[in-house]
């Protein structure tokens, strides 16, 4: 279907969808007018989102690295020798992130800079040496991911190898156009894109991790500022089963003369609005952050990673002085952030939602 056709055809979504775009520029405001947060507190949430959002967006395509391997895997960085894949994929999607969110003002969106994007994010993938920035010269499909990552199910077959530079000109230039007109709202643009972009799938691998790197860069340059600060990956890898069901109800109609791109939309908006609440308390959860001391703050973002510890663990995880730990802990229960669960050497304190 032509994308000029579907973008005219998606001015006339449902009202829940157009109700939910309401919130999100609501909210969107919201961080706009009250997003004062100091730099040092900005630089922390962006690098925690980093670790998240690249742990999160490979688990979705197989990889088993952990959150907490990935941050001593940064950490260590200049020299880790990436000996597997997995790291391989997470080094690439890390650093290209890291770009999007540091550049993303200076990124002009071209079919060129999707070539770039994923030639950066294979670059140290050794198997996609020969592919790396060039369409598919074979056919794939899309398939669905297990937690051992292994292809458990075909969701939908892709656009054939030869429509594939042909299709990919005609919706980057859609894209890029509609974006620049602003008759259309750019959520709308933007989610049209990466269900499109999806279902052409034109590179022989990295499509998926490719598309959620995209959305942050069309997000950011739409205006929604909050997207470096409340992981997007995470929140898809969160309800991974229904981002599969969204696709592939979606794309198998979208060749069709009445396709549906409803269920898409639906799950696409709702991880964004998700996603934009969460920045906008932070705002409010920024109050207590500010009243910490370094050492304090680190106690505080380790307990916000588990749902209990005990002193013992929380000292062994942060490096801070048990005398300091308990200092922290009392402070953190004034606050109303953590409670205390039995006495003696049984005690453990637990993150209060």
């Amino acid at each position: 279907m032509d994308n000029v056709y579907m973008l005219n055809h998606l001015k006339s979504l449902s009202s829940k969808i157009w109700v939910a775009i309401a919130q999100i520029d609501e909210l969107k405001g919201q961080w706009i007018g009250g997003a004062q947060l100091s730099p040092q507190v900005l630089g922390r949430l962006k690098r925690s989102v980093l670790i998240t959002s690249t742990g999160a967006s490979t688990r979705i395509e197989g990889a088993k690295l952990s959150d907490e391997q990935i941050e001593k895997m940064m950490k260590g960085i200049v020299v880790q020798k990436f000996a597997d894949r997995d790291k391989q994929e997470v080094q690439g999607y890390y650093e290209l992130l890291q770009n999007v969110f540091d550049s993303w003002r200076h990124i002009r969106f071209s079919e060129g800079t999707i070539k770039h994007f994923h030639k950066e994010l294979l670059k140290y993938v050794e198997k996609d040496t020969l592919h790396r920035g060039e369409y598919k010269k074979r056919e794939n499909k899309v398939q669905m991911i297990d937690n051992e990552g292994k292809a458990v199910e075909t969701l939908f077959d892709t656009t054939p190898a030869y429509l594939t530079g042909k299709q990919m000109l005609e919706l980057c230039e859609t894209t890029v156009t509609a974006l620049q007109k602003k008759d259309i709202h750019p959520l709308v643009i933007i989610g049209n894109f990466i269900v499109e972009f999806l279902l052409i799938h034109p590179f022989q691998d990295g499509n998926g991790r490719l598309s959620r790197i995209i959305t942050n860069l069309l997000l950011l340059q739409a205006g929604y500022g909050f997207m470096p600060y409340v992981s997007h990956e995470k929140l898809i890898e969160d309800r991974k089963p229904q981002y599969y069901i969204a696709l592939r109800r979606t794309q198998k109609t979208l060749r069709t003369k009445r396709p549906d791109v409803i269920p898409w939309f639906e799950f696409f908006l709702s991880v964004i609005l998700e996603q934009a609440n969460s920045a906008v308390e932070l705002l409010s959860k920024e109050k207590v952050e500010k009243l910490l001391s370094p050492k304090q703050l680190a106690v505080w973002e380790y307990m916000r990673k588990v749902k209990e510890a005990t002193p013992k663990e929380i000292a062994q995880k942060t490096g801070v002085a048990r005398p300091t730990i308990n200092q922290v802990l009392d402070k953190l229960m004034k606050f109303k952030k953590v409670e205390r669960i039995g006495l003696g050497r049984t005690t453990r304190y637990r993150r209060i939602s």
